[in-house]
């Protein structure tokens, strides 16, 4: 018995010592793991030394005396803070995902070696200008400072995926992450996908324009009608669709605001700028801040990891804004393959041979995947990249080709950063946006002169006047009509210079008047947001920054209250529903947390618009396509053009109607509701059910990890408000949830630019073990936000420390 005793004991003081150690462990990674941010390192890279103060907030304050080193000192802080996000950037913009994930990354992969991100970010690098050569070498020089002197362990990720250390950054991987921001924001390859499997399940070219609206106001052009060729059409088109619906591109909702009023608006007598970019949500978070003094001078705000310069912030005498225009950059081209040889397509001079490449994806745990590309004159040919075991030869009558704007070796929008950090009015501001190809953005502009302006500057396609598609449907390729014929000249794009009416907003509506000669698109945003902001702006003659500041927080929903009477016009099925329908009549549309009423009201709208086209759509298609729908649902209820006809449902053993539909969805509403929160109607919140979710990639997709790496904070909003939070309803298990949203905030105040604010969604950390991974969450859930500030004395008075770079 002593025996056993003594070995109990000894076993039990043995495995406190493993315990021990391990907390030793812990302990020593938790410390060792975070960057240096006081003291002197020698590094390669650099010319002369540069200081790096980091405020309490982790905002990198970079001072340098050569522009190139400001460069490589972003790449180092970058490095320090954000190596994590840096490799995964450049493995998706590389097609690389599978080397580490395995075959989860495999469609992925696939679609992004096709349509060829890397090789056009290398044919970019080819022809840029030395000043940006100069500047992307200084950048990757910084990063690789980093990685090749750091004795810090690696970030968690790379020990828990047993992922390689980094490989040494190059200018081609910054280039080709600023390519991946491109396809984010373009949304048409998306639209037209679906369009053609609408025609493709039998669904006649009227109703597709139906549930595809146009912009408000407008109707679509006549168009031709090749339902025909599109139901002969391989089954690829679907493995296309589901290839791009991985990449979530073209969500309704996602989009972004900027504002600016000139000193004539302003209680200050000085100009006001707004911004807030949606975009999805990401632990850490897209943006990263930071500050670089140069010879060039000082520039703040949100650069991204990856990348040299200031995306979206100011320098000492001018502060800019983006927002997503939503041209129509994206085409698909039906190519007609050669019976005898699929290697040959028809053009309309004849026949031509593809161009091929051939790319070789290394996967995890599996064989090599081997492909290859077929290139027509349009584009790569994306219906290959969708299907598994696609070669070359295939066997098929036609294949997809994509053309779009940022897949061109002279697309040079990499140098308009550095262009637009420098500019010092707004003549230099234009010669900077000349660079600007991809995406196309709504610019606003203000300057400390006063002026105030706004110019949508990107690289947009002419299309014939006999183009009887639009860009809306693909086109048959071997017909010239549907060839592009250049691009707007960029002196014909819209812009405004100090307008009359002292301000300016643009929130993805359509931002051409009457009389415009150049199409952009018909698929611009709805209106709800830019109405919401003209209306809060013209609501008050003088703003301020507090103004300001309640504008970015509105959660009015303009979208619930136009369609909030047409609900409540239906007959109630019981009194569960006659209560809840008399607590909706005072409902003003602010959808604010700590309120039952937006709950309700999603929910509700949630099972109408599955009662409405689910059975049109079937169930294939609807699984890929349920969404809100705002504009359409607001056609069909209001029976606009007798779309009320929607609601007759197939199948159904009796006729029925939107009234019957509206009652009938507040049913399975409410039934979901206390399903999911309980039968206390009093105790239902929206920040309950409405979190803003900010996802790691990849440990998302892991429960046991994403409790750990993933963010989450209660929001108000929906995806029509000001503070746009866009929830996803046709995810079953949370479909409130918001994983889009305001990825930044920036407030600009002319009359002193030290009292400009940003904030955005997570902090300035990569590293979950960091208090500097979430410190601005809760934050910029409640619109708060963090000063801009550049004074040195001012930085100084809270700094966490102080680094100095010293040349090797």
């Amino acid at each position: 018995m002593r025996i056993a005793l003594r070995i109990a004991k000894w076993s039990g003081l043995f495995v406190a010592l493993l315990a021990l150690a391990g907390i030793g462990a812990g302990l020593w990674y938790w410390y060792a793991v975070e960057p240096k941010v006081s003291g002197t390192v020698t590094l390669p890279g650099f010319d002369r030394p540069v200081e790096i103060i980091r405020d309490k907030e982790g905002v990198a304050h970079i001072f340098a005396a050569t522009d190139t080193d400001a460069a490589a000192a972003l790449g180092f802080v970058h490095a320090q803070d954000r190596l994590w996000q840096l490799e995964m950037n450049r493995r998706i913009a590389a097609g690389r995902l599978s080397e580490i994930v395995g075959e989860p990354g495999l469609e992925t992969d696939r679609f992004l070696r096709t349509i060829g991100i890397r090789r056009t970010a290398e044919a970019i690098y080819r022809n840029i200008d030395a000043e940006t050569r100069a500047q992307l070498l200084a950048y990757s020089r910084g990063v690789n400072a980093f990685i090749e002197t750091s004795n810090a362990p690696l970030p968690p990720e790379f020990y828990v995926l047993r992922a390689p250390a980094p490989e040494p950054w190059s200018p081609v991987d910054s280039i080709g992450w600023s390519l991946m921001m491109a396809l984010d924001l373009g949304g048409n390859l998306s639209s037209e996908i679906m369009r053609l499997r609408l025609a493709q399940s039998g669904m006649a070219m009227d109703r597709i324009g139906e549930i595809l609206p146009p912009y408000p106001g407008e109707a679509w052009p006549r168009l031709a009608d090749y339902t025909a060729l599109y139901r002969g059409l391989a089954p690829e088109t679907r493995r296309a669709a589901q290839a791009i619906r991985g990449l979530e591109l073209g969500l309704e909702g996602v989009g972004s605001n900027n504002w600016v009023v000139s000193g004539a608006r302003a209680e200050s007598g000085r100009p006001l700028l707004a911004n807030d970019p949606h975009l999805g949500l990401s632990a850490p978070a897209l943006w990263y801040f930071a500050r670089m003094t140069s010879p060039s001078g000082t520039v703040i705000g949100a650069t991204l990891p990856g990348a040299p310069g200031v995306v979206l912030g100011r320098n000492e005498r001018i502060a800019w804004g983006f927002t997503n225009t939503n041209p129509d950059v994206q085409d698909i081209y039906i190519e007609r393959l050669d019976a005898r040889d699929p290697a040959v397509y028809q053009a309309p001079d004849g026949w031509r041979r593809f161009e091929t490449v051939e790319e070789r994806i290394r996967v995890r745990g599996g064989a090599d995947q081997v492909m290859t590309v077929r290139i027509s004159r349009h584009g790569p040919i994306i219906s290959d990249g969708a299907s598994r075991g696609a070669t070359a030869g295939a066997p098929r009558g036609y294949a997809l080709a994509l053309q779009w704007t940022a897949l061109r070796p002279d697309n040079l929008t990499i140098q308009a950063a550095a262009r637009i950090n420098a500019a010092r009015n707004w003549d230099e501001f234009l010669a900077a946006a000349r660079h600007f190809h991809s995406p196309q953005q709504n610019m606003v502009y203000a300057d400390i002169d006063g002026n105030i302006g706004f110019i949508a500057a990107g690289r947009v396609p002419v299309r014939k006047p006999e183009n009887d598609l639009g860009g809306l449907f693909p086109a048959p390729g071997w017909d010239a009509r549907y060839d592009w014929a250049g691009f707007i000249p960029f002196e014909q794009l819209p812009r405004e210079f100090n307008p009359e009416r002292g301000y300016r907003a643009t929130a993805n509506e359509r931002i051409t008047a009457e009389g415009y000669p150049h199409f952009i698109t018909y698929e611009w945003a709805s209106p709800h947001r830019a109405n919401r902001i003209n209306e809060l702006l013209t609501a008050r003659d003088k703003h301020s920054l507090d103004s300001f500041r309640a504008i970015q927080a509105d959660h009015r929903s303009n979208a619930v209250r136009e369609i909030l009477p047409l609900l409540l016009a239906a007959p109630a099925a019981g009194q569960r529903e006659r209560q809840v329908i008399d607590r909706l009549r005072g409902f003003d549309g602010a959808m604010a947390v700590d309120r039952a009423e937006p709950l309700v009201v999603t929910a509700w709208m949630r099972e109408l618009t599955r009662l409405v086209y689910a059975d049109e759509l079937g169930p294939a298609l609807f699984a890929d396509y349920w969404d809100q729908r705002q504009v359409f649902m607001m056609a069909v209820l209001s029976g606009q053009g007798g779309q009320g006809a929607w609601c007759n449902r197939r199948g159904a053993a009796e006729p029925t109607t939107c009234e019957s539909l509206i009652s009938r969805a507040l049913v399975l509403a409410l039934d979901d509701l206390e399903k999911r929160y309980g039968a206390d109607r009093a105790a239902w919140r929206w920040g309950a059910a409405h979190d803003a979710r900010s996802e790691h990639r990849p440990f998302a997709r892991v429960a046991q990890l994403a409790r750990f790496f993933d963010l989450r904070v209660p929001v108000p909003g929906d995806t029509y408000t000001v503070n746009v939070n866009r929830h996803t309803i046709r995810t079953e298990a949370e479909p409130f949830v918001s994983r889009h949203g305001a990825s930044l905030r920036a407030l600009y105040d002319f009359a002193d630019l030290e009292r400009s604010l940003f904030i955005h969604s997570t902090g300035q950390s990569g590293l979950v073990s960091s208090s500097l991974y979430r410190n601005f969450s809760d934050r910029w859930a409640r619109v708060d936000y963090i000063p801009m500030r550049t004074r040195r004395a001012d930085i100084e008075r809270d700094a966490i420390g102080t680094l100095t770079i010293r040349p090797r």
